[in-house]
Order: C-alpha cells, then structure tokens, then sequence
C-alpha cells in the first residue's frame, strides 16, 4: 500500500468516525430533548452537583465541548453564576473519557462460532441494519432519532475500523516507528496532541486516532501520555471559540475550560517527568493498547478533577484576572446578551430570557417617561439628550427582541408558551411607543425653554395633576407585566379612562383660559400637544396591561375583553377612586358647559 492510498485511508476513516459521532450525538440529544439542558440548569447548586451532572450530561451527549459551549451560554444569559459553571466543566472533562470505552467495542473480533456474533463487524451491521429500519418504516420523530443513534454508531465503528486497517500495516515501518517515537519527547507529544485535536474539533476522535495507532504496537506509555495530555488543552479550541462575542463572565467560562486541562496538564506532567528522570518506571515502556488508552485517559481526567477540585475559587479569581471587567457594558447590553441563540430548542427558556430582557425595556421606558415630564418644570440639554439617547435604545430593544421572538415562535412550542410569545410581541412596540412618546415631551419642553413659552398657574396645576396620573399608570402597567399580575393589570383601564378624561377636560379648560386672556395664544398648541401625548402614553399602557390579562385567558379579543371590564363593579369603584385622587382644581365640566353657552348668547345678541 502507498504512502498516499494509506493517508487517504486514515483520513477517510477519520472522516467517517466524525460524521458517525455527529450522528449519534445530535440523535442522543434529541431524544433526551430538553431535559438535560434543564437539569444542568437547575441542578448545579453546589460544586460537586455541577461535576457530577456535567459527567452525567457530557457521558449521553457525547461530547465535552458540546456541555461546554451550552454552559457558557447560561453564564452568557446570568442564568448561572461562574462557580457553577466550573463544576460543570471539569465533570465535562471526565464524561467525555467515555467515548474512549465505546471505541474499545470496535475491536472485539471472534474467529469463528458464536464468537464471531461478538465480532465489530457483525455488531456493527446489526445495528446499522436496526437504525436503517426505524429511519425508513417508522413514523414517530423518536423512533427516527434513535435510527440516528444506531447509524451514528455503526458508521463511527467502521471509520475507528477503517483507520486501523490503514495504520496496521505501518508496524513494521521504521519511518512510522520512528515518528512515534519522537513523542517521547514531552513537548513534542503535547503539541502534537493539542493540534490534532483543535483542527478535529473533538477530543474523543483525537483519543480514537490515539487507539488507532496503538494497533501497531508501536504506542508507549512514554509515548501516549503527552499526546493525552495535549489532547485535553486541544479541546478547549471550540469552546474558546463560542465565548466569542459574549459577556465578560462567559469569556471567563470558556477560558476555564483551557485553564483547567492546562493546570492538569502541568501537574501531572511535571510530576511523571520529574519521576520518570530519577526514577526507572516500569510501565514506561508498556505497549499501549485501545483499551490501555482508554484508561489512561479516564484516570488522568478524574486525578485532575481531583486534584481542581478543591480549587475552585482560585480558578475563578485567576480567569477574573485575565480577563477583566468590562466596565463600559451598560445594563442595556446585559439586557440584549439575555437573548442567546443557544435557546432557540429549549423554548421555556428562550422565552423566560426574554421576559427579562423586555422588563429592562419596560424599565427604562418607564425612566424615560419620568425623565421627560420633569424637564417641564426643570428643563436641561443633559436631560433632553439622556431623553433621546435612551429613546434610541428602546429601538434596539424593539429590534433584538422582534427578531428573537420571531425566531422562537418558529420552534416547537406548547399553548402556553405560543400565548407568552404573541404577548411579548404585543408589548413591545408598544414599550417602544413609550419611548416615542417621552421624546415629543422632551422636545416639546425644548420648544418651550427656547420659545420662552409659559403657562398660567391653573394649566401648570393641571398639567401638574395628569402628569402624576400618567406616571402612575406607566408604572403600573409596567410592573403588571414584570410580574404578570392580571388583577393589578386591570386597575390600568379605569385610570387610562380617568386620564383620557382629564386630557379633554383641561384642553376645554385651556381654551376658557386662552379667551380668558389667563393664558397667551402661543402656549395654545404646546398645551395640546402635551394632553394629546399624556393620552396617548395611558392608551399604550392600556394595551400592555390588556396583553398581561389576555395572557390568562384562552384567546385574544382586546375589544371584547375591554368592553367587558368596562361593566364591572371593580372598575367603576376603581375609576371613582381616580376620580378623587387626580381631580382637577379648575373649572369643572358643567362650569365649562356654562361658560360655552354664555359665550354663544352673547355671540347671537351682537353678531357682529
């Protein structure tokens, strides 16, 4: 066989054994759906718990990296606290030694009777056979994943097959012989280890290439163990690269991973080399076999979490150093760092990601709001540019969580989880209005410092009285939909009519104080546009809280829900006691009536 039919051979066989892993792998994690995501969610309170359920997660998926990236996610979205995250990782690092022992199966081999049933081989085709026939004459989705799982695992055993048929003629080559021979060489093995690994993405194929070789009995302890060693600090390679583009704390998560096989690394390796030079090991020149890497492989990842362990903190503290805190991250970027795309199959989760990035957007419209109405009275250009500045955030929000929503309303998703959805995206153009709204007050508050407009003392009352209203009814439509409280949801509608009310009031009322002469024609239109926004923020509050209490019932009907409420005991007794707080101490509506008819008496005595 020539050089290049048997480096074809090995990287078909690679190719195959990844594909196989791939395979199997997505299958394992769609059958166990959205459970393990969860469990290591919820269950990694405590140090030992995240090593023990990052072992457990990492042994069924299959893969390390894949544990791994999914952790930095939580971090990435605060749904895990960095500590925890360490836990889970070093289990990681022990779980992913169980592919070496699956791999093992690939060479059991049976001459002939009963022992050629047990061979790879006839192992291999009945389960190639089984997966084929749940792929092809099976309906059920779970039945189809576990056809996955099977064919994963048959093609993952012919590429493992397929690379030592390649390598096991090399043997008897002293070129072969001799290349692996340099990997006595500490710093060689390592390098070589971390290499392979980082470009295959996936320490488990770096250890089936390992097992591989060991076919041709050329493979020693001596030999083996820095590629092991390598192959751990190769592995952090995917890892480090889903940190990319996310918050500090999950940075520090993905560097964790390398820190914690590169102090394996240097712990157990300085100690056998240390050793091994004063020292004559027997098992130095041991002959490694598939099922001897496998070992050293386990144990070398269970002494390191071990000896880590007990470490924690300081591993915390020293990727806290390397990498710093980033402090020019507003809580804005927090918000929108919630929204992680790793969600989008475990829908509970995307969706209660975010509800809390779009009660960031409620709060800071609510700020916005509060913000604005007080540049009335105190107008400055440091309030007016905070005003636009975070009128301009509000659109981003509406962005990201528009897009991610629209994402996450194409997974698969139960009734209650679609009703959530539809309200989210509901509520936040209307947040997003909010934020429209406190920009008109602010440039409305810019014309009239500019303008030197002034109102009379009953318009500022006036003015004064809705103002309160309406930031009452923002923060309790607000904090309704923080809470999803539908019985403090609909205390809004009976304020926003109180509100509407009042606006049309003292529009009527400015107008008596404009012909009064109480007022200058100039202020006529600033007044009006100051009502007209009031009202406009209580409508959209109405629509937030209607979507909180929509929320509750089985379908959506604004119109018909809001008429109902209208009717009700509670929301008369409510608006009556509006009525009360925010009565308004000019003219009252009969007075205004009066006033009106007088006014067109008059007219009709002198027309002209």
């Amino acid at each position: 066989m020539s050089i290049i039919t048997t480096i074809l051979a090995i990287l078909s066989g690679v190719a195959l054994f990844l594909f196989g892993m791939s395979l199997m792998g997505n299958g394992l994690q769609r059958v166990a759906g959205n459970s393990l995501e969860k469990v290591l969610f919820k269950l990694t309170s405590t140090p030992i718990k995240g090593v023990l359920l990052g072992t457990a997660v990492t042994a069924v998926i299959q893969s390390s990296s894949a544990t791994s990236v999914m952790v930095v996610g939580f971090v990435n979205a605060g749904m895990m606290q960095l500590g925890q995250a360490i836990g889970v990782i070093m289990g990681a690092n022990i779980g992913t030694s169980i592919t070496g022992w699956i791999l093992c199966l690939s060479y059991i081999d049976g001459s002939e009777g009963i022992a050629a049933l047990l061979s790879t081989a006839t192992i291999s085709a009945i389960v190639a056979i089984i997966g084929v026939i749940l792929k092809l004459f099976t309906k059920h989705t779970r039945y189809h994943n576990v056809g996955d799982i099977m064919l994963g695992f048959a093609i993952l055993m012919v590429g493992m097959q397929t690379m030592s048929g390649a390598v096991a003629p090399l043997k008897d080559s002293e070129v072969f012989v001799g290349m692996l021979t340099a990997f006595n060489n500490p710093l060689i093995g390592i390098l070589v280890g971390a290499g392979i690994t980082a470009i295959l993405q996936s320490a488990s194929a770096s250890i089936g290439v390992l097992q591989a070789l060991s076919v041709t009995g050329a493979l020693t302890f001596q030999s083996s163990f820095p590629i092991i060693l390598g192959i751990g600090i190769g592995a952090a390679m995917p890892v480090l690269i889903s940190g990319i583009g996310t918050n500090v704390n999950a940075r520090r998560t993905a560097l964790v991973y390398l820190v914690n096989d590169l102090l394996g690394a240097l712990i157990w390796g300085t100690i056998y080399f240390v050793v091994s030079t004063f020292v004559e090991l027997s098992f130095a020149s041991m002959v490694m076999s598939p099922v001897a890497i496998a070992l050293i492989n386990t144990i070398y990842r269970v002494l390191t979490v071990l000896a880590l362990f007990p470490c924690i903190k300081l591993i915390e503290k020293l990727v806290c150093k390397l990498i710093k805190d980033n402090k020019q991250e507003t809580e804005e970027q927090a918000d929108f760092e919630l929204l992680e795309e790793r969600f989008f199959n475990i829908p509970e989760l995307a969706i209660s990601q975010s509800h809390k990035c779009i009660n960031g957007m409620a709060r800071t419209a609510q700020k916005n709001i509060s913000r604005a109405t007080s540049m009335i009275d105190d107008y400055s250009e440091e309030k007016f540019e905070k005003v636009k500045k975070k009128e301009d955030v509000l659109d981003q929000y509406e962005d990201h969580l528009g897009t991610y929503l629209m994402r996450v309303s194409k997974t698969q998703m139960n009734l209650n989880q679609s009703k959530q959805v539809s309200k989210f995206l509901m509520t936040i153009s209307d947040f997003e209005r909010l934020g429209d709204y406190a920009m008109n007050i602010a440039i409305a508050s810019k014309n009239m410092q500019e303008k030197g407009i002034a109102f009379s003392k009953g318009a500022y009352d006036e003015l004064d009285t809705i103002k309160a209203a309406t930031e009452e009814i923002v923060d309790m439509a607000v904090s309704s939909f923080q809470i999803d409280d539908p019985v403090k949801a609909a205390q809004v509608e009976p304020l926003k009519s109180w509100i509407s009310k009042m606006c049309d009031r003292s529009r009527a009322n400015h107008v008596t104080r404009l012909q009064e002469g109480q007022c200058e024609i100039k202020t006529g239109v600033v007044f009006n546009d100051l009502t007209n926004i009031y009202k406009r923020i209580s409508a959209h509050c109405s629509n937030i809280a209607a979507a909180t209490i929509e929320a509750e019932q089985s379908h959506f009907n604004t119109h018909e829900m809001l008429h109902d409420v209208h009717h009700e005991e509670q929301y008369k007794f409510a608006y009556k006691t509006y009525e009360e707080k925010f009565a308004l101490e000019e003219a009252s509506e009969e007075e205004n009536k009066k006033k009106s008819k007088n006014k067109k008496e008059i007219k009709a005595t002198n027309p002209a």
